[in-house]
């Protein structure tokens, strides 16, 4: 067997690997103590709903696939240079993509109520439980991406013995299935979880004077389902997403790219299409690695713990990756057709640097969401201060530090895609969007660990635990959240490397030489795209605010009706609120889902397909900065309204905790900023991504 060969088995079998690392990390977190009777039910309830939601999600979604797949079945039969097949490709992402959401759900519903009894002991036990379940998440999300792509790319170049040129147009389907169900996993679980956390936020703390977590407040179960199904589930199927997306960009430029340096006998340009599986192969055993360095004593800081591990997984990758492109690539190729770039000249060293800038780019993007975000920094302080004015003030403040956040990552992915193109041309920029993805195995765990961390307070809160069980769970759940705000942040910078390698992907498929801004046509075309997420954005917080309605309603409703839910004596119906969370997200979802898919194709089919390249540079730009925006507003408003919980010192003086005016105008504002960092803003960076990848299906027909 040669070098090439053992390659193409060994990207599959690393995916297979994490599965199995995976699967371990489960059986361990299984053996842990789920604490008292109460606590285990509880946690039944939650896992039953966030199951429920799920099933009845992916029964919908179900029939969406067969319908898509049937489309692509009928529009690429015959044709020469695609196959059917795409239909395979499409059904494989889709089922892989949901499947990855599925298991990291279960496990974290799994996880909460051991990290939960861990930390009635210490702090670093129950952080170990809540890692491991994200961990969980991040390497099913790696590993099945990896197999998926590995094995067709297995079945279609050497089983099926099809040209590259085939085998990387027929594998773009797999990008589509994922893409398409990532959007609506993130819009529905999006709707669901703000749905109950708005009920049970204004309904209970604002209404009735009692905590979201507390078991008196019906919203309580909805709200910790809704974290599962939101921010584990809904964000595993993003990265899923925006890391088979990356990588199937890059595959298909490298083949172009590639093409036009020499090597008649295919060689370069068969490495330029495997560099990105085998790096994203390599960054699994990377993330393994660097789990190792996740470990916090009792007193010591979660957040210092997960960096380190973060830090020291992209230090590994990044050696690794230089390693990696000087055994792949030759040390220097040259070509007198420069289509692609002002260079002539490139080297596999310049390819190193794109890989290093993009894993650069994405940890400057998670550190200045961290400063924006975080508990400690100044944004969230002044939003804080602010709040002791009222909830006017409040929300000024929170508007004004989302729309400041936008300008620094904006900055860096400039500064990235420059210099990654100087490096290695429009390959290059695709690669370095494969480099910040490379780590995603770590990056999602620690994304996943927050919604974990949130859900043991919460079960910490209504078993009735003592206060230092609460105290170490909030601890763990502060830090989750700025480490959910930097997870959003990471997608939303990889979306923006992704979407331009995508779309430069499309414009050689297409054959559309040039995107002329001053061509009528192309800047319509630019000006649709510009308005697609504020539209999809709309429809999204609609939808949140109408389901949000029916919650608050149902909430008062118990209240109400019920005897006995204030003193403790009466049971609220949390099933009612589950259902309520549940129909709203399966009904609402549809229309966001469906314009991100129907306008590429309208405009591709029925108007022009330069006018298509301009509304992806149009929908890139605007959809960025805008889910930049939103999702560092949101996370902001949360932790400013947690800054006043742990008893905020004001300028005056005084100490604002909970129940003071300050609070109640921080509860306000972290409600408006909810649905736009858990549902609008982080499903703008699929929106992104699927309407680049839906156009790039659709090019060889255009």
């Amino acid at each position: 067997m040669d070098t090439t060969m053992l390659l193409k088995w060994l990207i599959p079998a690393s995916g297979v690997l994490a599965l199995l690392y995976a699967f371990t990390r489960t059986r361990w977190i299984n053996k842990q103590d789920q604490g008292t009777d109460e606590m285990i039910d509880l946690s039944r309830n939650i896992a039953e709903g966030a199951r429920t939601f799920l099933n009845r999600e992916y029964r919908w979604l179900s029939i969406f696939v067969v319908v898509v797949a049937g489309l692509l079945i009928v529009a690429n039969l015959g044709q020469a240079d695609s196959s059917w097949w795409i239909a395979v490709s499409f059904i494989s992402g889709a089922f892989c993509s949901g499947l990855a959401g599925f298991i990291g759900m279960t496990v974290a519903t799994k996880a909460n109520v051991r990290t939960t009894q861990a930390a009635r002991t210490s702090l670093g036990p129950a952080m170990n439980v809540a890692f491991s379940g994200g961990l969980v998440m991040g390497l099913s999300v790696v590993g099945l991406g990896v197999i998926g792509l590995g094995g067709l790319f297995l079945l279609y170049d050497n089983a099926l013995g099809w040209e590259l040129a085939k085998v990387i147009n027929v594998i773009t389907g797999f990008s589509m299935g994922a893409s398409a169900i990532a959007l609506f996993a993130r819009v529905g679980g999006g709707i669901y979880t703000k749905a109950a956390d708005v009920g049970a936020d204004l309904a209970g703390k604002v209404y009735a004077g009692i905590p979201e977590d507390d078991p008196r407040n019906p919203a309580t179960i909805a709200d910790n389902v809704g974290d599962n199904v939101g921010d584990v589930a809904g964000m595993g199927a993003d990265l899923f997403e925006s890391f088979v997306g990356a990588i199937i960009g890059t595959m298909v430029l490298g083949a172009s790219f590639t093409a036009a340096f020499g090597a008649d006998d295919g060689t370069l340009q068969l490495a330029g299409v495997m560099l990105p599986l085998v790096l994203a192969a390599v960054g699994i055993l990377v993330a393994i690695i660097g789990s190792w360095f996740v470990t916090v004593d009792e007193g010591g800081d979660p957040q210092t713990a997960l960096n380190t591990g973060e830090f020291g997984a992209a230090g590994v990758m990044a050696v690794a990756s230089y390693f990696i492109i000087t055994w792949m690539l030759p040390a220097t190729w040259t070509t007198e057709a420069i289509a692609f770039s002002a260079r002539a000249d490139y080297t596999a060293l310049g390819v190193f640097w794109a890989v290093l800038i993009g894993l650069a780019a994405g940890l400057l993007i998670g550190l200045i969401t961290e400063y924006y975000t975080g508990t400690e920094y100044g944004p969230v302080e002044g939003i804080a201060e602010q709040s002791i004015a009222g909830t006017a003030t409040n929300i000024i403040s929170g508007l004004g530090v989302g729309m400041q956040s936008a300008g620094v990552p904006a900055l860096i992915l400039a500064v990235g895609i420059v210099g990654a193109n100087y490096f290695a041309g429009l390959y290059g920029i695709a690669i370095a969007a494969v480099g910040m993805l490379s780590i995603t195995g770590m990056q999602l765990a620690i994304d996943a660990y927050g919604p974990i961390s949130d859900n043991a307070g919460g079960l910490a809160e209504m078993s009735g635990l003592p206060g230092e069980v609460r105290d170490r769970t909030d601890k763990l759940d502060a830090v989750g959240n700025t480490t959910a705000a930097i997870g959003k942040g990471f997608a939303i910078g990889s979306a923006a490397l992704t979407a331009l390698a995508l779309f430069a992907a499309y414009m050689r498929q297409a054959e559309v030489q040039s995107i002329d801004v001053a061509d009528p046509v192309i800047l319509s075309g630019l000006l649709i795209g510009a308005v697609l997420p504020y539209v999809f954005s709309s429809l999204s917080i609609a939808a949140v605010s109408r389901a949000a309605g029916d919650m608050i309603k149902e909430v008062g409703r118990q209240l109400d009706e019920i005897p006995g839910i204030m003193e403790g004596t009466g049971t609220p119906e949390y099933v009612r609120c589950v259902d309520i969370s549940t129909k709203a997200a399966l009904r609402e979802m549809a229309a966001p889902g469906l314009l991100a898919i129907l306008v590429p194709v309208i405009v591709g089919f029925f108007i022009d397909k330069s006018m298509l390249g301009g509304l992806l540079a149009g929908v890139t730009v605007s959809g960025v900065l805008f889910a930049i925006f939103q999702s560092n507003a949101g996370g902001a408003w949360d932790n400013a309204k947690k800054r006043i919980e742990a008893n905020y010192t004001g300028a005056d003086g005084e100490t604002h905790g909970k129940g003071s005016e300050a609070h109640t105008a921080s509860v306000v504002g972290d409600t408006v900023g909810d649905p736009l960092k858990d549902t609008s803003g982080p499903s703008l960076n699929i929106l992104i991504k699927l309407i680049a990848v839906v156009s790039l299906v659709i090019a060889p027909l255009l």
